[in-house]
């Protein structure tokens, strides 16, 4: 009467007991076998404790450690402090609206690559966001600045970032291409919402310049918070036909962006170029 077990049952299972905590029986110092273990569990366990986490909060599990480094990044601290200078915002405006053409064409090969029709959609429309949304407010901030982005090269860790970005989505399988692109979606929410409570916080201690709060204000926002959810209910749903193998490489690729994203903000703060001794030829 319980049906035929299969592989993807016992998939399911495994990855659920990553979720459930060592536990011993109280009064024991045995650990419980699987099956005493569910059926004796619930008479002494808190029920909240069953909420089960997804495989996307579980990659940023993972990486919350250096999570909490960038959140702190001297970069975004100042920005809210008001004391960031205006030629490392105007560099990192510049080489983040680069970035954000490629990061759009990524998401435009992942609609293509995605096998549900209505995710497709989103993803084109997430791309669609990026190219529209986001570089609206850096064309707000190049016109109040008089610069551009035209004829402008990426600087070392712009060109490493989106190249990883780009091979990874366009030769790996659709899942780890997800994987790799969430970063940029979450790791921006949460800093824009660290930065709004720091914000908060200070009150009217500090005066900044405006662009540094629409940049906080944007990615604190409740409709980019809404692309985060969508876009990590695709990665999630995208989980659920991966193997052990894929799911590890979604893992190292989630890693790798975070770390990226944290050395992006360094390259700024450093006013980051090209070696003068490579200029040779220009």
């Amino acid at each position: 009467m319980w049906g035929r077990v299969t592989d993807s049952h016992w998939k399911h299972v495994r990855r659920t007991m990553y979720d459930l905590p060592f536990l011993f029986f109280p009064g024991s110092n045995k650990q419980p076998t699987f099956c005493s273990f569910l059926f004796k569990l619930p008479s002494f366990y808190p029920k909240h404790h069953f909420k089960l986490s997804t495989m996307s909060q579980r990659f940023w599990d993972a990486n919350k450690e250096l999570i909490s480094i960038t959140e702190k990044h001297p970069f975004l601290i100042s920005m809210v402090h008001g004391t960031l200078e205006e030629e490392k915002f105007k560099y990192y405006v510049i080489q983040d609206a680069l970035y954000l053409t490629d990061y759009s064409a990524c998401l435009r090969l992942l609609g293509d690559l995605c096998p549900d029709e209505n995710d497709s959609k989103r993803l084109y429309e997430f791309a669609v966001g990026a190219e529209e949304t986001e570089k609206a407010l850096h064309k707000s901030f190049f016109q109040k600045w008089n610069i551009h982005s035209e004829g402008v090269e990426q600087m070392p860790h712009s060109l490493l970032y989106t190249s990883y970005l780009l091979r990874i989505v366009s030769t790996r399988p659709f899942a780890e291409g997800l994987a790799a692109v969430l970063p940029c979606f979450w790791v921006y929410m949460h800093v824009g919402k660290c930065l709004l409570k720091l914000r908060e916080d200070l009150g009217d201690s500090v005066t900044r310049a405006e662009p540094f709060d629409e940049w906080i204000d944007l990615y604190a926002s409740e409709e980019f918070e809404k692309e985060v959810l969508d876009y990590k209910a695709i990665v999630d749903k995208a989980v659920e036909t991966a193997d052990d193998e894929t799911l590890t490489l979604m893992q190292e690729h989630f890693t790798m962006c975070c770390k990226l994203e944290h050395m992006f903000w360094d390259q700024a703060n450093d006013l980051m170029t090209w070696p003068s001794s490579l200029e040779v030829g220009k």
